[in-house]
């Protein structure tokens, strides 16, 4: 731990400062060990028809020249493997396109708005100057925290 410090206003449903520290940390290896990861491609796109009747021909003219080598002798159950993933793996990138990962958000506006409202109470407890402003700022934060309470559960 190089350094620790509090931030009065980084905070969301709590009385407590936000701590914050530097720290330095060492990180295990990732070792890889060569394997390639497997494509994903959007399977969405086969439910039009006409996609469909597209990768039902483009998949029977790849294989048209594999059949007539399964039914021949001399190739291995490898070599067979590999010519039909081939098949159907090009079939693939031909007319679908690579399923894409969308990264869900994990802080949405709404939070953000009533982190900001938490952040103007608790400055306007830290600002007040009479007694009196103090006690109506407190309530004012501690209705807030008891309606969010009442949300949770």
């Amino acid at each position: 731990m190089e350094d620790v410090r509090t931030n009065r206003g980084d905070d969301i449903a709590s009385d407590r400062h936000l701590l914050v520290t530097k720290m330095k940390l060492k990180f295990k290896k990732h070792w890889t060990t060569g394997r390639t990861i497997s494509q994903k491609f959007n399977t969405t796109f086969l439910q039009d028809t006409n996609k469909l009747n597209k990768f039902k021909i483009v998949l029977s003219n790849k294989f048209q020249p594999f059949h007539d080598l399964l039914n021949g002798e001399g190739t291995t159950v490898e070599s067979n493997w590999k010519g039909i993933k081939e098949a159907i793996t090009s079939t693939c990138h031909e007319v679908m396109t690579h399923k894409k990962h969308h990264n869900k958000e994990w802080i949405t506006v709404d939070t953000l708005d009533k982190i900001q409202e938490r952040r103007n109470k608790k400055a306007a407890i830290n600002t007040s100057r009479t007694r009196a402003e103090n006690v109506k700022a407190h309530r004012s934060k501690q209705t807030s925290e008891e309606e969010h309470q009442n949300r949770q559960t």
